[in-house]
């Protein structure tokens, strides 16, 4: 009795050390990462569904990309606008070195592309749900009920079509609105929508900055924080620009999981335009704070060269990656935007 029981032991022993080992093999994956190495992991791996969807995301240039859609006009001369949007739910992105994590995506991005339209424009986004779960799109402006994306659920493999005309000017987000909201949202189910007035803005070298975050370890509270996705990004890869420039950034705070988010501007002031929806700006300043979906337009321009920082004033999330660099080239020959109104 104790010689068979020793056997079971002891072959029990072999089986799960056998089995650890084959395990252990099975869980190493190779990735691309968002730096182009390539690298193979048994480590930390954030809940991928399929890791063979591993995505790579270019934060500097999501940063100036605007999509503008196929253009197109209607027999009464009206602009049409169309775009294809694909949701998908299986993608696995190296959020941070080594940290890889399922994410969920607009066309294979988190965030997803930047629509760009102009006001008075017929839009039409053509949406195809190539996920393993509901999505649907909601934007923020204004549309008709049927085109709100909240009661016209989208299954696996489904499509919808939502049509509407572009109003009102400003810079809108646009997420996913199937419950649970808040996991949808925080997997990166979000993109920014930009209306633009028909007789447009002033030149400018402009930039999307959504400010975002990772809940890793899924307790509804953030473990990275970024603008663009991958935390300390732009202050590794700084962004350049010029002096006598005017810079316009359009930011959209989509952290989930927070109450508030904010972005300072170091060595300078920027004219803030809530939402976007006026011409006139409501302050100058260095700091603005938003609440989720919160978002509007900063103008500034840099007059002296240098090194200058950008980054939450919550200090835990810049801490955490919400925090970036702008490097300022000096340009002599360049006058500034006040020079030009102005004729100085």
């Amino acid at each position: 009795m104790i010689i068979s029981m020793s056997v079971i032991i002891a072959a029990s022993t072999l089986y799960f050390v056998f089995s650890e080992g084959i395990d252990a093999q099975l869980e190493e994956k190779v990735f691309v990462t968002h730096t182009g190495a390539i690298v193979k992991t048994t480590g930390e791996i954030i809940d991928p569904l399929y890791v063979a969807s591993t995505m790579e995301f270019d934060p500097m240039k999501y940063l100036r990309e605007f999509n503008y859609g196929r253009v197109s006009q209607l027999p009464d001369g009206t602009t049409l606008r169309e775009f294809t949007i694909i949701a998908e739910d299986d993608k696995v992105m190296e959020i941070s070195p080594g940290v890889f994590f399922n994410v969920w995506t607009f066309n294979g991005t988190v965030p997803g592309p930047t629509i760009r339209v102009t006001e008075g424009d017929f839009v039409r986004i053509k949406f195809i749900n190539n996920g393993s779960r509901e999505h649907t799109m909601h934007f923020h402006g204004i549309h008709p009920a049927e085109m709100d994306g909240v009661f016209e659920p989208v299954g696996p493999g489904g499509q919808f079509t939502y049509e509407w005309f572009a109003d009102p000017v400003g810079v809108h987000p646009y997420h996913c609105h199937i419950m649970p909201l808040e996991e949808h949202i925080a997997r990166g189910l979000y993109g920014v929508y930009i209306v633009d007035p028909k007789e447009g803005r002033p030149i400018a070298d402009e930039m999307i900055m959504v400010l975002n975050g990772f809940d890793t370890d899924f307790d509804t509270e953030n473990n990275f924080y970024a603008a663009n996705t991958i935390p300390f990004y732009y202050q590794h890869h700084p962004i350049q620009i010029n002096t006598n420039e005017l810079i316009r950034v359009y930011v959209v705070n989509m952290l989930e999981f927070d109450p508030i988010n904010n972005l300072h501007l170091h060595g300078n002031l920027y004219y803030y335009y809530p939402t976007g929806t006026d011409t006139v700006p409501s302050t100058y300043t260095d700091m603005i704070t938003l609440s989720q979906t919160e978002r509007g337009i900063m103008e500034f321009e840099y007059k002296y060269p240098g090194k200058y920082l950008f980054h939450a004033h919550k200090v835990e999330f810049s801490e955490k990656g919400w925090i970036g660099i702008f490097i300022v080239k000096d340009n002599p020959d360049q006058k500034s935007q006040t020079e030009i109104e102005y004729g100085t």
